[in-house]
């Protein structure tokens, strides 16, 4: 679970036993899976036996912990972290942002852009910035995070066609990253959300959200139907790269090709 103030103190023990029961395995299912002695296991959860750095990170690895909380993990057994964290446009990532930079140019004309793990504008393209018109500007001041960009009324809302689709899909997306991390940013963003002013006939109840759900969104008197497709980076061992997600919007139709590309022309 993603450590809190009054957590750093707690036994790695304790954290792995969570990571364990969200994952919902039973002792036996986690070290047959880790193939670890289930005593062992029953030994490092309790604080019986102190389990050492490789054996956190095997462990960590088979309940597919988030790179950040792995780091705490290492840390509640005292050891050092050993995934970095550094910015974007660090030295030691300009391959990565220049990859990241070729891959948003050339997705255009379509819009394209990059997030991080809390839904904030990393980068965009053009085709992007072209969708934002009649937003509010303390919705466009940094950070922008993009979920609230795009359910706020004085964000793109109004102008979202199938916006109850669309908030359903966005919510559902963000509980199931709320399910793999745990973290409390994401909760509180997902409560900030669905206090957002919901269009009639949206349902409160978790909603199952179709992967192809477009987003029908009105430019110019016009609606365009845009598909969203998600890119990540490929097991990372930089924190950074590891939460950093890249969605492009293709066209669902001809029309919308069609009006993409003369809109960039």
């Amino acid at each position: 679970m993603n450590a809190q103030p009054n957590e750093t103190h707690r036994p790695v023990g304790d954290l792995l036993r969570e990571w364990r029961r969200h994952r919902r395995l039973s002792q036996l299912e986690l070290a047959c899976g880790a193939d670890i002695s289930t005593r062992h296991l029953s030994f490092v959860e309790s604080g019986r036996s102190q389990p050492s750095r490789d054996m956190i990170l095997h462990l960590a690895q088979y309940l597919d912990v988030p790179l950040r909380e792995r780091n705490a993990l290492l840390v509640a057994a005292g050891f050092a972290p050993v995934f970095r964290e550094r910015a974007l446009d660090d030295p030691a990532l300009a391959t990565a942002r220049q990859a990241v930079d070729l891959l948003l140019k050339g997705l255009e004309p379509y819009p394209a852009l990059a997030v991080d793990r809390y839904w904030h504008l990393v980068a965009s393209n053009q085709a992007t910035l072209r969708l934002l018109g009649g937003v509010a500007p303390e919705l466009l001041a940094s950070p922008v995070n993009v979920l609230r960009l795009s359910l706020h009324p004085a964000g793109l809302a109004p102008r979202i066609r199938n916006l109850v689709q669309w908030r359903a899909h966005l919510l559902h997306r963000l509980r199931q990253q709320i399910d793999a991390s745990q973290d409390p940013q994401l909760i509180g963003l997902l409560r900030e959300l669905q206090a957002l002013p919901a269009p009639a006939g949206a349902p409160d109840t978790h909603v199952t959200s179709s992967i192809a759900v477009p987003l029908q969104l009105e430019v110019d008197g016009r609606v365009l139907s845009m598909l969203s497709t998600t890119t990540v980076f490929g097991t990372p061992v930089d924190i950074t790269l590891a939460e950093l997600a890249l969605e492009a919007f293709v066209p669902a139709d001809g029309e919308t090709a069609e009006r993409l590309r003369a809109s960039a022309g």
